[in-house]
């Protein structure tokens, strides 16, 4: 017998070691040592455990993929398309990728509201105990008159302190929010800008948007913000197709100094060309999670995964959870960061 699964060590352990040791599972794991007696199946609604989970449980940098639909800078997006049943509930479902075991799961949002859907978590930043949202866009009153991008913002937290939806500082000029997503880092939004590349920033300590120039912004393609391990990056396709340059998929890191960007890795030319084939010019979009930066191609469920940390680089498996769509073709994922956990105190504010 292993001595480490011997049953007279385990069977003394105290109450309060084996709850730690529970709580440092992964939440799959966590699920199915559930079954093993009526004491762990009931942890999960065990306020002791749960708080415990909250102290001691290390972060997991998963990603939901969701198939697409419109992305805008919200939370939720209405369905203007209906079905023949009607004023049914949304069946709504997410697929989870664990970057450390490349495995995949399904889940279901049974609470979103009918005709919504789960759109972002662009515009949103949750600690344990507090929420700020900040949305941003234009009056929408004609596609031909000029835009008055302004701003609102939103905050609460755990102390009973919080501020009423409010407009806060414009946009600077010949500014866009094509890209739909934006990422929070360190107290500040940021968002990809469009003709020229620029990266739009909003300091929430300061209440104030600015703009970063972005590097070789002339030759790039598919340019996308992400966050990874407190820092930014922008990852894009590099082009100058009339210099002796060669075609290239770059990420850079935004400096401390909030305006200069260092190229931090490029991938391995012939995993590019791969890359490049399969993605045949139509694009590809990028997320980020802690040590890991997923980049999937547009209209396909194909994409890479790197390892920031082990400068690592390896397509990710397809996803046993998906079909087809009504076409027979196959279906295109875009990807949220997201941290699987037991429980979070920020719930209670919201109540």
């Amino acid at each position: 017998m292993n001595p480490w699964m011997d049953v007279r060590i385990w069977s003394k352990l105290p109450e309060r070691l084996l709850d730690r040791v529970i709580a440092l599972l992964p939440p799959p794991a966590f699920f199915r040592a559930r079954s093993v007696c009526k004491r762990w199946y009931g942890l999960l609604f065990c306020s002791n455990f749960l708080e415990l989970y909250m102290q001691i449980s290390p972060c997991r940098h998963w990603f939901l993929f969701l198939k697409n639909k419109p992305l805008k800078s919200y939370i939720y997006r209405a369905n203007t398309t209906t079905s023949g049943g009607g004023g049914g509930r949304t069946n709504c479902e997410g697929y989870l990728f664990d970057p450390y075991d490349i495995s995949w799961y399904r889940l279901s949002f049974n609470l979103v509201p009918p005709g919504f859907y789960p759109a972002s978590s662009s515009g949103l930043t949750v600690s344990p105990t507090s929420i700020d949202v900040t949305v941003a866009g234009d009056d929408m009153i004609s596609p031909y008159a000029v835009k008055n991008l302004t701003t609102e913002s939103f905050h609460i937290d755990a102390g009973g302190f919080y501020s009423i939806w409010g407009a806060t500082s414009s946009l600077p000029r010949l500014c866009s929010l094509e890209s739909g997503r934006m990422i929070y880092v360190d107290g500040k939004f940021y968002c990809m800008n469009y003709s020229p590349f620029s990266v739009l920033a909003y300091d929430m300590a300061a209440n104030k948007w600015f703009k970063i120039q972005a590097p070789m912004r002339r030759f790039l393609r598919s340019p996308g913000l992400v966050e990874s391990r407190g820092k930014l990056v922008l990852v894009a396709a590099v082009e100058k197709t009339k210099l002796n340059v060669p075609k290239s998929l770059r990420l850079w890191g935004l400096q401390d100094c909030g305006t200069t960007w260092v190229e931090i890795e490029r991938m391995p030319l012939q995993l590019y060309m791969q890359f490049a084939q399969l993605e045949g010019g139509n694009g590809f979009d990028s997320v980020g999670h802690g040590e890991f930066i997923v980049i999937m191609i547009r209209g396909t469920d194909k994409g890479l995964l790197f390892d920031i940390c082990r400068k690592r680089w390896q397509w990710i498996p397809a996803c046993p959870y998906l079909g087809c769509d009504n076409n027979g073709e196959g279906v295109e994922l875009r990807g949220l960061a997201y941290e699987p956990r037991l429980a979070t105190p920020v719930i209670s504010l919201l109540s």
